[in-house]
Parts: structure tokens; C-alpha cells; sequence
């Protein structure tokens, strides 16, 4: 609760009762805008998500922002072939079959529904078994804990 109570919120209501909702984020400039936390009722309307991002993004064009951020699609686009290095492979495995632990392929499947400019993201960090730490590390960071990592 503090943490969503530091950013605008948009809200998606069926009658009075709130079925969804994001905090979120602008951009310095009204350069970009985004999201970060986003929940929805199991109960709410199908497309409630979509209705909810597109008039995000409709409001942002109104109020002169010129991006808007669907945020990373992790471990998507990494190459899974004989030559590729071992931790291309597995974050490309973990990709396609990890979705006891994170919903990985349905986050992109979905984020492509609004048909966005996707960058590439690279991180450098030492070889070998230092990279699962590392890993492991930023999904602790950006999830809160090591428990939300788990049961996302």
C-alpha cells in the first residue's frame, strides 16, 4: 500500500467497485509514461487490462507524452540454437517452460498485442556461475523479495 500511495493511479471501475487498477509512472518532460504494479480482479470483465492500458496510453497522448513504456518482456529474443552461448539456451528454455515460476511467454504475447517498437536490453556481468547470482539478484530486486519471485 505505501508503495502504490507514492504514484498516480489509474482505475478501472465496473459501478462503484474497482476491478482494476496501475500505478503510474511519468516520465521528466512528459518524455514517457508507464506502469509498474498492475492487479486485477479474477471477476472482472474480459479485456479490463486492455481497456485499462489503452486509455492509459490515450490520456498520455492527450497529455503530451510521447511514449508509452510496456516495460522489458525478460528472457524473450534470446537465441536458442547449437551456437549460441549455454546461458542464451537456458534463459531461452526457461522461456518457453518456466512458467511455474514466471509467466514469461504470456508477458510478451501479451505486451505484443499493442504492437511495440521492442529494444533489446543487455546486461554484462562475469561468466560462468556467477550469472544465476546475478540473475537471481535483479529478479529479487525488481519483484520485492525472493518469495515474489517465486510465486509470480
Amino acid at each position: 500500500p505505501d508503495y502504490v500511495a507514492r504514484f498516480p493511479s489509474a482505475v478501472v471501475k465496473k459501478g462503484e467497485e474497482i476491478v482494476a487498477f496501475a500505478n503510474v509512472l511519468e516520465g521528466a518532460g512528459k518524455e514517457e509514461l508507464s506502469i509498474d504494479l498492475m492487479r486485477y480482479r479474477p471477476d472482472s470483465p474480459n479485456g479490463t487490462m486492455e481497456y485499462l492500458f489503452t486509455e492509459l496510453m490515450l490520456w498520455g497522448k492527450r497529455e503530451g507524452y510521447q511514449w508509452f513504456n510496456l516495460g522489458m518482456a525478460p528472457l524473450s529474443g534470446l537465441e536458442n540454437r547449437s551456437l549460441a552461448p549455454l546461458w542464451n539456451r537456458v534463459g531461452s528454455l526457461v522461456f518457453r517452460h518456466g512458467e511455474h515460476f514466471y509467466h514469461f511467454e504470456g508477458l510478451r504475447r501479451y505486451k505484443q498485442k499493442f504492437d511495440p517498437i521492442w529494444t533489446p536490453k543487455y546486461l554484462a556481468c562475469p561468466g560462468g556461475f556467477a550469472v544465476p547470482r546475478v540473475l537471481t539478484h535483479i529478479a529479487t530486486l525488481t519483484s520485492g523479495s525472493l518469495v515474489g519471485v517465486v510465486t509470480k
